[in-house]
């Protein structure tokens, strides 16, 4: 008795206090007269941004601006060719835009509900070169340097790994091309804005490959889905693969990207598989 006795006044105090506390806590309003108590933020948490995927427009700036923000794809950025260029965003950071479409990278598939889309005005190929291949667009500098500062920004908000600032041609490759092979990748990577390789490494495992024989595609699609490409199944055309294949050269060894595999675009890959640790790098030193 006694016991019982004592537990209902504590209990009323306990109550009391509680609805004391919760009368001076922050609240949120809500809809349907609901509010929101936003007095406790929980510790385990992080950003749903992982990946940072650019693009290049293919049209031009008043052109590319009333796509992004009527038509029915979009981005979170675009940054114009104007001088000096202008950053618009478009879609708030908390909300998916529709940039990416069927695409997949490190495992993860249908980007858009994890990534930040950046547009940059750009016309991509222009024409034909002498040798028969496309002719590109350059970047201009003062471009280049607003897409770094940018990405620089929200990697570092949202906590996106190197490896996750990739091109639309990286999780798409059977679909796009954009950025492109003049986009600047290895500038953006030395100033800490992306991936990149030990370029003497490569050419280590370049020249081993050029006088021992290149690797087998077993290894080599091995490699490609380690780094984080979507490799298709063995049974798909051969185009497909040749299409990842040549994703990675135009952002690794863009000099020549026809999708063969050569000495210096197998030393380039395993170099980046070494880099990724230890598990790359024994990995690599098998081939």
């Amino acid at each position: 008795m006694t016991r019982s006795y004592l537990s209902r006044p504590l209990a009323m105090l306990g109550l009391a206090g509680l609805l004391v506390l919760q009368g001076c806590a922050p609240m949120a309003p809500g809809k349907a007269g609901l509010d929101i108590d936003t007095s406790v933020s929980a510790r385990s948490q992080g950003s749903r941004v992982r990946f940072i995927v650019l693009h290049y427009t293919v049209s031009e700036s008043p052109r590319a601006l009333g796509i992004l923000s009527q038509g029915e794809v979009s981005s979170h950025y675009l940054i114009t060719d104007d001088e000096p260029p202008r950053i618009y965003r478009l879609v708030d950071e908390s909300r998916a835009a529709w940039h990416a479409g069927q695409s997949e990278w490190g495992g993860y598939t249908w980007l858009n509900r994890s990534s930040i889309g950046i547009e940059i005005v750009n016309r991509g190929p222009v024409g034909t070169a002498a040798d028969g291949t496309p002719a590109w667009q350059p970047y201009r500098p003062s471009l280049i340097r607003a897409v770094k500062a940018l990405v620089r920004d929200i990697a570092e908000r949202h906590g996106v790994a190197p490896e996750n600032i990739v091109g639309h041609s990286d999780i798409a490759p059977l679909r796009k091309q954009d950025p492109g092979p003049l986009f600047p990748w290895r500038e953006l990577a030395r100033e800490g804005v992306g991936r990149w390789y030990d370029e003497s490494v490569a050419q280590a495992l370049g020249a081993r490959f050029a006088a021992q024989g290149l690797p087998d595609m077993a290894s080599v699609r091995q490699q490609l889905a380690r780094v984080g490409y979507a490799v298709p199944p063995l049974e798909a055309p051969e185009r497909e693969m040749r299409a990842v294949v040549a994703a990675f050269q135009m952002h690794y060894r863009p000099a020549r990207y026809d999708g063969v595999l050569d000495a210096e675009t197998a030393g380039v890959l395993a170099a980046l598989v070494a880099a990724s640790g230890p598990a790359g790098a024994g990995d690599a030193s098998a081939w």
